[in-house]
C-alpha cells in the first residue's frame, strides 16, 4: 500500500463518474489508477493537465496548443480571467510538481499526495467546466456527476459562451486540416505516406543518472538494444542511432529534434547502474504537442542477463504497442531473443562496443581486448563473433594490417558466429558485403543483404550499401529506391550522406552529388572523401577549376605548396591533362615504394590522357582482388572512355560485370 492509497480512491471515485465520456482524460486517468510506481504517477498527473489545458488552450484562447509549453497558457488563462484563480494555482503546483515524473529525478514519495490533491480539483472543476453536473452527495460526501443532454434546454441553465456545436465542429475542421498540414510537410516524405509518419520514431541517447561517467557504457548499451528491437518492427519508422547521437546533452526541444529527424515521436530514457542493481525510466512523447503518450520506471537487481533483457523487451514492445504497430511473429520471436551469455561476459561485450564508435587503432584494439576475454568466457555465443568480424574489417579497411592478415580473420569469424545464430542481421550484412566486395558473386551479395534486411529492415546503412550492389547490377531504379529510405534513416549522419553521395555519383547524377557535395566542403572544406568525389564528378562536368581544387586536397599525398602552384601554374597555361601529367610524376614516385589503391591512379591517368596506363593499373587492382574494382563499370561512368577497350572488357568478363545500358 501506497502513502497516497486514499488520494488515488478520491480520483477512482472520480474516474467512474464520468466513464465512457471524456476519453482523452480517461484513457490518461486508467494508467494512472492502475500504477503504484511515484514516476509512472507523476507522469500521468501531468499527462492529465495536458489534456485539460490542452483543451481550455483551443475553447477559451480559440487557437491550437501546437508545442506551447503548459505553464505559458495557463498563465494566459489567469490572465484573460478565463479559470478561477484558485484553480490556476493548483495547476500551477500540478506542473511544477510532476515535471519529476516526466523528466525522471529523485524526488520525495511525499510530493506525490499533493499533486493528487490537485490534480482532483482541477478535475472537479474541468467536469463542472464541461457540463457535468453534480446531482448529489453520498453520505460520505462523494460528488457524482451527469453528462447533461444539450438538446434537453430544461436542464441547462444560461452561462458563459463554451463551444458552441459550431465553433466545436469549426475547431475540429480546422485542427484535422493543421495536422494533415504537418504531416504532408515532414521532411523527406511524400505527401500521401500518412501511415508511415504517424509510426516515425527516434530514440535519443539515455541519459546517465549516475555521477560515474563509467557506467555510460551500460546505459548506451541498454539504449541500442531497445533501438535494434524497434528496428526489427517493419511496420515502424526507425531513425538509426548515428543520427540522434548529437542529441545526447541535447538543449533543443522535443518539437524540434523531431522537425530535423522527420519523425513523429521520440523516445526519451534516463538511468543508472550501481553495483548489481539498475534503475531505468524511459517514455514515449508525440513531437507535435510534447505530449507523453506512455512511461514507465523501472528498478531491477540484476543478477543475470535476463533480467536486463526483460526490461529491454517490455520498453520495446509497450512503445510499438501504443503506435498500434503491428508485429509479427517473426518479429516477436527476434525481439524476445534472451542472448546465451552471462552477465561478465555481457558487460564485456557492452564495453567492446563502447570502443567502436571511435575507429582508431588504440580503441579497435581495445575492442578487441574485450571480445577476445569474452570468448575465452563463453566461445559459444555468436555476437562476440560478428564484432570481432567487423573489427578486423575496420582494421583492414583503415589499413593497420594486410588483407592476407585480416581476411582470414573476417571470414573465420564470420562462419563461427553463423554457425552459432543465423538470424543475425549483422553476419548476414557482413557477408552480402564480402560476397560484393571481395568475392565478386553478385547473386549470394544480393541473397545476403535480403536477409539482413528481413531481420533488421530500419537499417540504414545495410540500404545504402544494397543500393550499390543494385547499381553494379546495372537495376538503378531498384537503388535510387532504395538510398532514399536509407537517408530518410539516418538523415543528420556524416557517413550515410557521404556513401549517399557516393551512391549518386555511381549512378550519373552528377547535379545533386554536386549540389550535396559543396554543401559538406562548406563546413568542412579540405575533407579528403567529399574532394575525392567532387574531382570526379567536376571532371565528368568539364569544370576543371573546381578539379584542381578539390585534387589538393583529395591525394593520398601531401604536394608541397610550392609544387603544387607549379601545378596550377601548368593547368592554367596547359590545360587539365598536363596538369595532371605532373600529378602522376609525385604518384609514381610515392607508389615506387609505398601501397597506393589502384583506383587512386587509374582515375588520374584517365585526366592526364594516358588510358594505358590507366589500363595497367586496373588490371593490377584485378590481379589483387581490389574491393573498388566492383565499382569500375559505374564510378560516375568515369571509365567510360574505357568501355570498348578489349583489356578492359576482359576483365569486366571475369568479374561478371555489365557495362551500363546508358
Amino acid at each position: 500500500m501506497t502513502i497516497w492509497t486514499g488520494e488515488i480512491k478520491e480520483l477512482e471515485k472520480l474516474y467512474e463518474s464520468f466513464k465512457g465520456h471524456l476519453p482523452g482524460i480517461v484513457k490518461e486517468l486508467e494508467q494512472l489508477i492502475r500504477t503504484d510506481d511515484a514516476n509512472v504517477v507523476m507522469l500521468y498527473s501531468r499527462r492529465c493537465l495536458e489534456v485539460i489545458v490542452t483543451d481550455l488552450c483551443e475553447c477559451e484562447l480559440r487557437r491550437p496548443r501546437k508545442t506551447e509549453p503548459l505553464k505559458g497558457i495557463i498563465d494566459k488563462l489567469n490572465s484573460e480571467e478565463k479559470v478561477p484563480s484558485h484553480i490556476i494555482t493548483s495547476m500551477h503546483s500540478l506542473n511544477s510538481l510532476s515535471t519529476y515524473g516526466t523528466h525522471p529525478k529523485d524526488f520525495d514519495p511525499e510530493q506525490v499526495k499533493p499533486v493528487l490533491n490537485n490534480l482532483a480539483i482541477i478535475i472537479k472543476w474541468y467536469l463542472k467546466y464541461k457540463d457535468f453536473k453534480i446531482i448529489s452527495k453520498s453520505k460520505e460526501g462523494e460528488e457524482k456527476f451527469e453528462n447533461i443532454n444539450y438538446d434537453d434546454s430544461a436542464k441547462v441553465k444560461s452561462k458563459p459562451i463554451k463551444r458552441s456545436l459550431l465553433i466545436y465542429t469549426s475547431l475540429i475542421f480546422i485542427l484535422i486540416v493543421v495536422s494533415v498540414v504537418v504531416v504532408l510537410n515532414l521532411p523527406g516524405k511524400k505527401s500521401g505516406d500518412i501511415t508511415k509518419l504517424e509510426k516515425s520514431i527516434a530514440v535519443l541517447p539515455f541519459k546517465n543518472d549516475s555521477p560515474n561517467d563509467s557506467t555510460t557504457y551500460f546505459l548506451d548499451g541498454v539504449m541500442e538494444e531497445i533501438l535494434t528491437n524497434l528496428q526489427t518492427v517493419k511496420d515502424l519508422r526507425v531513425i538509426s542511432r548515428t543520427s540522434v547521437e548529437q542529441y545526447r546533452n541535447q538543449t533543443k526541444s522535443i518539437h524540434e529534434i523531431a522537425r530535423e529527424l522527420g519523425v513523429n515521436y521520440i523516445v526519451e530514457g534516463s538511468g543508472q547502474k550501481y553495483g548489481s542493481s539498475f534503475r531505468l525510466r524511459a517514455q514515449l512523447i508525440m513531437a507535435e504537442h510534447e505530449s507523453h503518450l506512455w512511461g514507465e520506471s523501472f528498478q531491477q537487481k540484476i543478477t543475470e542477463v535476463e533480467d536486463i533483457f526483460n526490461i529491454q523487451i517490455r520498453i520495446a514492445k509497450s512503445i510499438a504497442n501504443e503506435l498500434k504497430a503491428v508485429i509479427t511473429p517473426e518479429e516477436r520471436k527476434l525481439i524476445e531473443k534472451i542472448p546465451a551469455a552471462d552477465l561478465e561476459v555481457y558487460d564485456e561485450y557492452l564495453k567492446a562496443r563502447s570502443y567502436f564508435n571511435n575507429y582508431t587503432k588504440e580503441s579497435l584494439n581495445k575492442a578487441k581486448e574485450y571480445l577476445n576475454s569474452a570468448i575465452e568466457k563463453n566461445p559459444d555465443w555468436a555476437p562476440l563473433y560478428a564484432g570481432l568480424a567487423e573489427l578486423w574489417i575496420w582494421i583492414q579497411q583503415s589499413g593497420w594490417e594486410q588483407p592476407s592478415v585480416a581476411g582470414p580473420k573476417i571470414l573465420e569469424n564470420l562462419n563461427k558466429a553463423m554457425e552459432l545464430d543465423p538470424d543475425l542481421a549483422e553476419v548476414h550484412y557482413q557477408n552480402a558485403v564480402i560476397a560484393q566486395l571481395v568475392e565478386w558473386n553478385w547473386e549470394k551479395s544480393e541473397k545476403e543483404f535480403l536477409k539482413a534486411l528481413a531481420i533488421n529492415p530500419n537499417n540504414a546503412l545495410y540500404r545504402l550499401m544494397y543500393a550499390q550492389l543494385l547499381l553494379i547490377l546495372d537495376r538503378d531504379d531498384e537503388s535510387l529506391e532504395q538510398r532514399e529510405l536509407a537517408i530518410s534513416l539516418d538523415p543528420l549522419n556524416p557517413a550515410t550522406k557521404l556513401i549517399y553521395i557516393g551512391t549518386l555519383v555511381q549512378a550519373g547524377d552528377y547535379k545533386t552529388s554536386l549540389s550535396l557535395m559543396e554543401e559538406a566542403l562548406a563546413t568542412n572544406p579540405r575533407d579528403i572523401n567529399i574532394n575525392g568525389m567532387l574531382e570526379i564528378v567536376a571532371y565528368k562536368c568539364k569544370d576543371y577549376d573546381k578539379v584542381i581544387r578539390a585534387v589538393k586536397y583529395s591525394l593520398p599525398i601531401t604536394i608541397e605548396e610550392d609544387a603544387f602552384k607549379g601545378i596550377e601554374k601548368i593547368y592554367s597555361e596547359s590545360g587539365i591533362a598536363k596538369a595532371y601529367e605532373e600529378i602522376m610524376k609525385h604518384l609514381e614516385k610515392y607508389a615506387e615504394n609505398n601501397y597506393i589503391g589502384f583506383s587512386e591512379m587509374a582515375i588520374r591517368y584517365i585526366i592526364a590522357n594516358q588510358p594505358d596506363k590507366a589500363m595497367d593499373w586496373i588490371e593490377k587492382g584485378f590481379e589483387l582482388h581490389d574491393p573498388i574494382m566492383t565499382y569500375i563499370t559505374r564510378s560516375g561512368h568515369f571509365f567510360d572512355t574505357l568501355f570498348g577497350n578489349p583489356r578492359f572488357i576482359a576483365i569486366c568478363k571475369k568479374m561478371n560485370l555489365s557495362l551500363p545500358k546508358n
